[in-house]
């Protein structure tokens, strides 16, 4: 697919001023000269948005893992900006390569974009045939189709239920093993079909195959693993006072986000009886600033953004920093 067929895809950015405001950039000149990270550019909704409000001497470095959002990040033509050719999880190594060791504010859009589920070439969405790939770097990797033409059953299985929390993996698992010894499953209508065979009753308002190609899609790119290494990775490139601005979309990724958050914020205390000073005492490391879903209007008017949420939280200044 051409640069300019791919544009033909539109998307709009979820939670776009209430993630990029969360980072807190116009609060001071000093933070609106400071350097930020957008996760994931996709289309550049956020990143566009960061540019518009960092002073001259600001600094953005963008990541995205797909070609077509490396392509579509050309087109921003200004010296503040940055884009690497990579998942979030690289942050720890990408930024000293760029220069930077701390940040003031990071942004995470999780999950996939738009124009990656409504082109059918990349073989996101069972609603339109295509070839059954799901990677969102096509550079590398091994396509769902290659994946599933070589799986054992039990690991098919343990994907679709745990990325998919599908409660008939072993059938859907099954039906797919049975399939590719007399017909090779390249296609996206050709698994979908597979999967409605295989399950026996639906969620109201849900096709049958949503869940497992949710799960295949973050077992082809590792999203979790991805998403546990980049938020470890952000956590350690902020500066003081710098904020992580993070917006996920089903539960699998809003758990990971609100576990590691309450682990930088609540410490275990030790026992009362023992002499510690409390200067001694441990000291949490982040503070929550808020949690936002997209409001009724943003939702009807892009419905995509129904499972949104955002959590905001600040890196904390070490005692005697």
């Amino acid at each position: 697919m051409s640069i300019q067929q791919a544009a033909d895809f539109t998307h709009q950015t979820v939670l776009l001023h209430e993630a990029v405001d969360a980072l807190g950039i116009t609060d001071t000149d000093q933070r609106a000269s400071g350097i930020y990270v957008d996760g994931t550019f996709g289309r550049g909704g956020h990143s566009r948005l960061i540019l518009s409000q960092l002073g001259s001497n600001g600094r953005l470095i963008a990541f995205d893992k797909d070609t077509q959002a490396i392509a579509s990040a050309a087109e921003i033509q200004d010296p503040r900006f940055h884009i690497v050719h990579d998942s979030f999880a690289a942050i720890g190594d990408a930024l000293p390569d760029c220069g930077v060791v701390k940040v003031d504010g990071i942004l995470m859009d999780l999950g996939i974009s738009s124009p990656q589920v409504d082109d059918a070439s990349r073989g996101f969405s069972f609603r339109s045939d295509g070839p059954l790939d799901m990677r969102m770097d096509t550079t590398r990797g091994m396509s769902a189709a290659e994946w599933l033409a070589t799986a054992e059953e039990e690991q098919i299985t343990e994907v679709i239920k745990n990325y998919g929390e599908e409660r008939f993996a072993f059938q859907i698992a099954k039906a797919i093993v049975a399939r590719r010894k007399t017909d090779a499953i390249r296609g996206t209508r050709q698994l979908a079909e597979i999967v409605a065979h295989a399950v026996k009753t639906r969620e109201k308002g849900k096709d049958p195959a949503t869940r497992t190609f949710q799960a295949i899609r973050i077992f082809i790119n590792q999203e979790l693993e991805d998403l546990e290494i980049g938020l470890a990775a952000a956590y350690e490139a902020l500066a003081p006072y710098g904020r992580m601005s993070v917006i996920s979309f089903h539960s699998l990724e809003d758990r990971i986000v609100k576990q590691f958050f309450a682990s930088k914020v609540k410490v275990e205390q030790p026992d009362r009886r023992l002499p510690i000073r409390h200067v001694d005492l441990p000291k949490p490391q982040m503070r929550l600033l808020n949690r936002i879903k997209p409001t009724e209007a943003e939702v009807s008017a892009n419905p995509r953004s129904r499972s949104a949420i955002l959590r905001v939280a600040e890196r904390l200044p070490e005692v005697g920093a």
